[in-house]
Parts: C-alpha cells; structure tokens; sequence
C-alpha cells in the first residue's frame, strides 16, 4: 500500500494505482470526461488536471501514478485554473442545442460546465460541423458535433464489447468517430455505448425525442430474458415505459445491459399487446369480461377432466415466467389432478433433471466467471445466448485465462479461444469424452466413456489440469441436446479429475427458480416433449408461451395443439391465435410484482413499474382466481410475497445440485443432413420478438437464414444470395442460404424460434436441403 496526501487526508491506495483511485476512495470528486472505472486510462480529455506538489504542471489524476507520501491538491488555484482552461477549449466547437439534445439534463459537460465553465465565450471563429452517420436501429449519431473524443465508445468496443466498431478518424479539430466505411454497429452490447458518452453524441434512437429525463419517474427492476438477471431502472411517463438503464450490480451485471435486455420494452408498447379477454366462437374472436372468460375456462376444464380424466390436462410455461407464476400454475393443475406440467418446452432429454424441488444451476457464482483461469464451454452460442456471461469471460481471456469450448461451429466468441473442438451436435458427447479420455491418460483415473485422445482433446484436457480457478460450462443446446445425461455425466467427471466446477448457464431468467417450485412433472406426469407429440392432452394451458415458436420440434407441437378441445394461453401478447381458444391478457415483467431466480440462485424481487394496460391483469391473480373458481385449496394468497414464500420457503442453496448418476453413452448418427437449431438471440422470447428495434438489427434481420459447411454449399451448387428448400418431418420452409465456413460436414444451422421454420421438426433431427 501506498500513503498519499490528498487535499490534507490521508489516503492508503494499493500501489500502482492512480490519484484518480485515490481520490474515488477518499470520496473526493475530480471532474472527468475519458476516465471510466471498467475502461482502460486514455487520459486524453485532460479535465481531471490536478496540482501535484513539486510537478512544474499539472496532471491528469486518471494517469497519474501514486508514490509514497505524494501532496496531490484538486482544489488548488493552479488545479482549478487548469480546469476550467480545459472546459473553455472543450466548449469551443460545441454546438449551443442544450434545450434539444436528448441528453439535456443528464450531461456530464452540461453539469460540469456550470462548475468550471465561463459566463460567456471569447471564441469567435465558426464552430467546426460533422456530418451525421446512421450506424444502426438502436444508436443515433445524429450529432456529432458534439463528441468530445473522450474514446469511452471505441475502448468500450475493444475492451468489453470485444469488437472495435467505432474509432477515432483523421487528426486535430477534424478527428471524427465513425465506423469502419459506413458500417452498422451491431455488437450486442452496444447499447453501453449511449449510457458511456458523457454528451450527447451517442444517444438511444428508440427513444429519440420522446421524452424529457426530468418527465421520466425511475423504477428498480430485473430483467426477464437471459440468467444473468441483469438489474434495471425501469424509466416511465405516464404510465409507459419510455426507457431501461442499468442500475449497477457489480456481482450480476456490473453496470452493464444486453441490447436484449435494454430495447425489450418496446415490445411492451406495439400493437401486439392484447388487451382485453379473447374467446373464439365460431371460428371469430369476440372480446369477452374477465368473469366469462374465467368462467368459461373453469367450467371447460371440469368437463374436459370429466369426459376424460384429469390426465387429458396438461400446462406448458415459459422459464421467463415469474416464480409466483409457476408456482400458482404447477399448483392448479396438480389440484386438478393432473401431472402435466413443464417449463421445459425446447429439451429433448426429460431425464436430466435434478431431484423434485432441487434445481441445475450454473455451480459457481456469475462474478466468478470474470476471474477464472480455464474455462470449457460445451454446446453453446454465448456471445447470443448470454451476452454479459460472455463479456466476462471475454474479461477473463484479457487477463490470460485460457476459454474453450466444444461446439458446432467456430463462432467468433469476439475473446481469444485457446482450444476449439468443432464437432456435429451428435458427436459432442464423443468429444466430450476425447477430452476425459486425455484428463484419465494424465491422471491414471478411468473415464467412464471410451475416447480417443485426438491433439485438441489433449490440448483442452493439459490446460483443465492447470490453473486455480476452473469451469465446466454447459450451455444451453448442452441441456437441450437428446444426450443432455450424458453431457453432464462427463463433464462431472471431468470436473471431479480437475477441480474445476460444473454447471449450466441455463437458458431463461427464472429456468432455475422453475425448477424449484416444481414446474415439471414429478411422477407420472407428462413432459413437455410427450404432451406435444401426440393427441394426449384435450386441455392445455399456456403460460406466457407459444410453443410453435418455443418448443423443441415446432410442427408436432402445432399438431398436438390443434387436435386438443381447448387450449387457453396466458400472454401479454396476442400469440396463438391459429390454435388457442381462449386468450387471457396477463402482465408483462413491468406491470407486475414477482420474483426470479438467476443462474447462480440469487433470488430477486420486483414490483410493478406501470399500472396494467386496460384490462390486462397480473398473472399470478388471474391463477389464483381460477383456482378459486375451480374449488381448488390453496389459493388464497393476498399478495405475490405470499406466494413466494408458498413456493420457496426459506433458503434454498441446498437445493441447487447439478450432481447425476447418468451412465454417459455415445449415440449414433442419423440418416440426412443434421440440423443444429439455434435460437437468434431476439427470438428468445415474446416479448423481445415484439420489439421492433431489435428485429431491425442485423442480428433480428439476418436471423432466418441457413447455414450451410462449405461441401454442402458446393454440392448444392449455391451463390450468394441464392434460397434452398428444407423438408423435415413433413413440414417445408424456404429461405436464404449463407456459406459458414466451420460447420462440420453433414451439418445445417436451421434457427429455431421464428415463424420462417415452425413448420420444421426436431431442434436436433435430420432433414433435406435442396437449391431452390
């Protein structure tokens, strides 16, 4: 530790640390524009300048190292003059739109600028003018003429993003920051940028203009897709969602946001949302009152169990559902009598689950991810699935961890990968067992699937037996995947052999908190996968789902819908309208209070942010009333607190166990090209398929598009731009073909969750291609 003095207090700072940091923990404020805690020291807007004693000027605290017994002043006369110089060139091409900029009122210079700026300019010269840039759906460079090169975009876009997509151009008075030849800013994380700019250069399109910073009430809240559970404020004017922030969490989200998780809201204002209560009569949709939509629903269940037992009712959710949710849903239905529940609706391995009550979890905390030394990755699309999950390991690669992974393809993770082992999805588990074949080779231990010790194998396997801190993680095609067990069951093992921890980085914000309160069938019940695949069920409910978007084989689930007497779906949105019978406008993650649980099994709460749209009602009071117009015991809960701690109890930490007793086997490949389904990350759920910004990002636009190894594309004869014909189970779907170098031989990427392939089979079956 180092001791400096610092305005006359004593101050002790870890050596090689900066006066700024020294001042950060005296609690001494020193104006600043570049400096940033999370991004690298660029020193470049010089508005931190200090008075350092026996320094002949002064200097930037961002970069200034400390040294023992240093005598820093920030609040000196040659300090603040250096100051307030600083300001006066920084305002001098500065346009004068304070009362239209966006950023009015939350500004950094305009704050500063009252403090340490002039009454009045004695620059005459015309001010310098940069042309506007559209670099995308979601970021407005409409103003440029206000950047003030502070570089916090181009170091976020290096540095955490992964992917330098903005940068400095030209020199002097001219330098610009601009994309490379007019190209779009499409990084997942790219959002960060608007809450980083100190101006108003960068700012949020969507919400352009809409709105004053000073009209907008602030909310606490946590968001509803990935398991990070990313914390928000929630910004609303009159009684709509306006704009999401991150509020910081340095052990979930740090001060960061998805794009998923920042845009999803305009989802909450399109023209999607339903409403009022649906029911179908005659083929037509009349809009109905909640007591005659309830009513209808009961007594259509108590004759559906009538007619043909309780067994012929099943329910379908979605892991994006709250705890209260599911909890009040699995209740209903076991009231009735009936075992027919799962969130599960994209697995294909119903056997992989933990024990009743207990849940697969990521087994290790999500701050940790940041300060691991090796990592294996198997069966995931990360920067897309988890896009913060990424960013940090991308942070662990930065300090020198060593990240691999096992997957189809060699997607640019946007992070060093120190080992890659691309294998067909059928072929995972035999690569996964290559790998425990090298660890058994090195440590004399029997792995307990045979494999073969190929370099790359070794390679993984030499880095998993060095290093301290160490993850096995499976991510979510690993837990969707037909041989789920037997991933699982290696990858214990490997872990055991390493000492590294093990576990999922599961798919959805509350998969783990479904699991808990026991939204799957626990005995003789039905799964997912068997209630929707054959004319099993008569009534089926539908939770905040539709599952020929959500589930694992798209065109069985519409099947077993269609042939069902009555199907009701809980959703904010108006989805299902094909199958459905009745639809029942429940509230989205913003008009609601209720609870997720996150992939390490924090438990977080939120309450409403906006009162419900219309006649839109909360989810868990639309079940509760059901099930008391049912007869059912159990629902008389005042608040969701009380149902929470109906669902949970007390602490559940011990219920988190991700241990198997599986017996990992090696499956053999079927006839046909292969289809890898991947899930476009904004197709992950309704309400982020409603958001139109997100579905104008080349993410949303190019997301129904196949892609094809290069001797496919070849023996297809295929050409840029050209569309090829995909046949499965009896279902077609045309679209445009993309060459994707990697992908193993005899494998296509067909994605999943879009209404382009619902007519498609199983998420991992074979089907046919030919050129169109």
């Amino acid at each position: 530790m180092v001791e400096i003095e610092l305005d006359g207090q004593k101050v002790s700072v870890q050596e090689g640390s900066m006066v700024m940091h020294a001042a950060e923990k005296a609690g001494t404020y020193i104006p600043h524009f570049c400096y940033h805690k999370k991004l690298s020291i660029a020193a470049n807007c010089r508005m931190c300048l200090v008075d350092v004693e026996k320094a002949p000027k002064p200097m930037p605290a961002c970069a200034t190292p400390v040294t023992q017994g240093m005598i820093v002043r920030t609040k000196s006369d040659k300090a603040l003059k250096a100051q307030q110089g600083v300001m006066e060139f920084l305002l001098i091409n500065h346009p004068l739109d304070c009362p239209i900029c966006d950023q009015g009122g939350e500004c950094q210079l305009q704050d500063l600028a009252v403090g340490y700026g002039s009454g009045k300019s004695r620059y005459t010269e015309e001010k310098r003018v940069v042309f506007h840039k559209n670099v995308g759906p979601l970021i407005s460079m409409e103003e440029m003429s206000r950047c003030i090169h502070c570089t916090r975009c181009v170091r976020f876009g290096q540095e955490i993003a992964g992917v330098m997509e903005l940068g400095m151009a030209h020199r002097g008075e001219h330098s610009e920051i601009q994309t490379f030849v007019g190209r779009t800013v499409d990084s997942e994380l790219s959002g960060n940028m608007i809450d980083l700019c100190p101006v108003g250069a960068l700012t949020s399109k969507p919400f352009r203009y809409s709105a004053r910073t000073w009209e907008l009430s602030r909310r606490k809240s946590v968001s509803p897709h990935d398991s990070t559970g990313a914390n928000l404020i929630v910004q609303v004017k009159g009684n709509q969602v306006m704009r999401v922030v991150p509020l910081e969490n340095e052990a979930i989200n740090e001060c960061w946001l998805s794009d998923r998780d920042r845009f999803s809201y305009e989802g909450l204002n399109s023209d999607a949302r339903l409403t009022a209560p649906m029911i179908k009569q005659g083929g037509a949709w009349k809009q109905v009152d909640w007591t005659q939509a309830l009513e209808y629903i009961a007594n259509g269940l108590k004759s559906i169990k009538a007619d043909h037992g309780a067994q012929a009712i099943g329910a379908l959710a979605s892991p994006h559902s709250t705890v209260e949710e599911l909890h009040l849903l699995a209740q209903l239905v076991r009231g009735l009598g009936s075992d027919n529940i799962d969130h599960r609706l994209r697995h294909s391995d119903f056997g992989n689950a933990a024990p009743a009550g207990q849940a697969r979890w990521l087994g290790t905390s999500i701050a940790s991810l940041s300060e691991l030394d090796r990592a294996l990755v198997v069966g995931s699309v990360l920067r897309k699935d988890h896009p913060l999950f990424a960013a940090r390991l991308r942070h662990a690669a930065r300090r020198g961890a060593a990240v691999h992974r096992i997957g189809v393809n060699h997607d640019d993770w946007l992070m060093p990968v120190a080992a890659s082992i691309t294998a067909a999805p059928s072929a995972w588990v035999q690569a996964l067992a290559d790998v425990a074949a090298a660890i058994g080779a090195s440590t004399g231990a029997t792995a307990p699937l045979a494999g073969n010790a190929t370099d790359a194998a070794k390679a993984v396997a030499a880095s998993l037996l060095s290093g301290q801190h160490k993850a096995v993680l499976l991510g979510n095609a690993a837990a969707e995947h037909p041989q789920a067990a037997s991933l699982l069951a290696l990858a214990q093992w490997i872990g055991q052999q390493t000492g590294a921890s093990v576990g999922y980085l599961t798919a959805a914000a509350n998969s783990v908190g479904a699991q808990l309160v026991k939204a799957q069938p626990q005995a003789g019940g039905l799964d997912a996968g068997r209630m929707l695949s054959g004319t099993a069920l008569k009534a089926v409910l539908l939770l905040n789902t539709d599952p020929v978007l959500d589930a694992a084989n798209a065109g069985a689930a519409a099947k077993a819908l269609d042939a069902a007497e009555m199907v009701v779906a809980f959703s904010p949105f108006k989805s299902g309208l094909e199958y459905a019978d009745v639809l029942l406008p429940i509230s989205p993650f913003t008009e609601t209070s209720g609870s997720f649980v996150n992939a390490e099994g924090r438990l977080q709460s939120f309450v409403g942010v906006a009162r419900p749209l219309i006649e839109t009602r909360p989810g868990w009071k639309v079940l509760r009333v059901l099930g008391n117009l049912l007869g059912l015991d159990g629902f008389n809960q005042d608040s969701s607190e009380q149902v929470r701690e109906q669902a949970l109890g007390g602490d559940f930490a011990g219920r988190l166990s991700n241990a198997t007793s599986a017996t990992p086997q090696a499956a053999a490949r079927g006839e046909g090209v292969e289809r890898f389904a991947n899930l476009p990350v904004y197709a992950s759920d309704a309400l982020v398929r409603n958001s139109s910004p997100l579905q104008l990002t080349a993410d949303g636009r190019e997301a129904a598009t196949v892609g094809l190894p290069a001797g496919l594309w070849q023996q297809l004869g295929l050409q840029p731009g050209d569309s090829v014909r995909i046949v499965q189970d009896g279902g077609a779907a045309q679209l445009p073909a993309r060459l994707e170098t990697g992908l193993p031989e005899g494998v296509a990427r067909v994605p999943a969750g879009l209404p382009e392939t619902a007519s498609l089979g199983a998420a991992f079956g074979t089907l046919s291609i030919s050129k169109v």
